[in-house]
Order: C-alpha cells, then sequence, then structure tokens
C-alpha cells in the first residue's frame, strides 16, 4: 500500500481533501492526522475491522482501551453511560481541549473521549459523521508524533493516508482522568494540570 499525503492550511481548510479522508475512514481505512496534542491515527470507532487493525498496527495492549473522539457532547451518549455531573463540568471547563475523559463504555469496560480543539481534526469527525478511534499515532510506549513526517517514519505504507497540517500546536499528549473511580483519578497530565482540574 501506497500511503498518500495530502497537505492542508489549517486556518484555511480545503474541505475537498477533508472529504477524501473521511472517505477512506467510512470504508475502514485509517488516517493519519493532526490534533492539538499530538499527531493521531483515525479510524470509524464503529467498525471493529478498522479498531483490530488500529491496535494491531500500533502493537497496543489489547487491554489498554483506545482513545474516542467526537463532534460535539450530543454524540457523548452513543458512547458513554453514567456520566456524572462532574464529568460535565469538565467538559464545560475543557471542552474542546486536551484533556481526555475516562468513562463507562456503553459497550461494557472504558472508554477515553475528547472533543479536539484543531479544527483539522473537528473537520475530519464532522465529515465522517462517526465519532473516531484516534489513538496517537506511534507504537506503544514510543514517543508521540508531533508532525507528519513522524506519523510516516513509522506507518508509512500501512495506513491509506496522511493529513499533513504541519506540527501539532502543543506537542504533549493531552491529560486524562479516570471518572469510573472515585475519587476521580488523573491518570495522565498534560497541558492541563491536576490543580486546574481540581479547581472545576
Amino acid at each position: 500500500m501506497k500511503t498518500q499525503v495530502v497537505k492542508i492550511d489549517p486556518e484555511d481548510i480545503d474541505l475537498e481533501k477533508i472529504r477524501q479522508a473521511a472517505g477512506i475512514i467510512k470504508k475502514g481505512g485509517i488516517v493519519g492526522f493532526p490534533t492539538e496534542t499530538v499527531y493521531g491515527l483515525a479510524a470509524d470507532f464503529a467498525n471493529k475491522q478498522a479498531v483490530k487493525r488500529i491496535f494491531e498496527l500500533k502493537k497496543r495492549p489489547k487491554d489498554k482501551p483506545l482513545t474516542v473522539q467526537i463532534r460535539d457532547i450530543s454524540r457523548l451518549e452513543e458512547i458513554a453511560s453514567d456520566i456524572s455531573p462532574f464529568a460535565y463540568q469538565l467538559m464545560g471547563s475543557f471542552w474542546p481541549g486536551p484533556l481526555t475523559l475516562v468513562l463507562r463504555a456503553k459497550a461494557g469496560g472504558t472508554v477515553g473521549v475528547r472533543i479536539p480543539a484543531n479544527k483539522v481534526a473537528r473537520a475530519l469527525i464532522e465529515e465522517s459523521n462517526t465519532a473516531l478511534v484516534a489513538p496517537s499515532a506511534n507504537l506503544s510506549g514510543e514517543p508521540e508524533a508531533k508532525t507528519a513526517e513522524q506519523v510516516l517514519g513509522t506507518f508509512a505504507g500501512l495506513i491509506e493516508m496522511v493529513i499533513d497540517a504541519g506540527p501539532a500546536e502543543l506537542g504533549m499528549a493531552s491529560s486524562v482522568v479516570d471518572l469510573t473511580v472515585s475519587p476521580p483519578k488523573v491518570l495522565r497530565e498534560g497541558i492541563i494540570t491536576e490543580k486546574d482540574i481540581r479547581s472545576v
């Protein structure tokens, strides 16, 4: 497979290119794409084969859930259940943005969810018209990719497309809060600190 690379100006998004990427996702393909944190691998959350392929590509342990990115809060209840008032407070304070919330998954187990702030990522989710499984574009345990070149360095020939929109703005993975335990637990601190989260 030859990985197609499309360049997109994040300040002047070419929707035709985004639709092309969304078409790949709708057919079960995988697209490397930018978020404000790091680059991710996008696949259709509802397509079990595509999700399985991401686990295999990343060499990710099966018991480590993948992050899901959604367009807006209205899609959340399709994916998660038992969403607490505190979860909604965090969403109100930090979404769209670099905060992943670990919630009870509708399908059982847990799921990490966030709404990205990056315009290219949001356009891709919008045009794909589905929740996107979107873990960071790296092998499990390796440093996260912050540029399209780094995504290609690992996944060229293994995924259908990479969207190159320049370096990720923050260059740091999102903060992660587990809301399935009481009290909630900060699993990873990013730009949004534990102090920020506790002050909501």
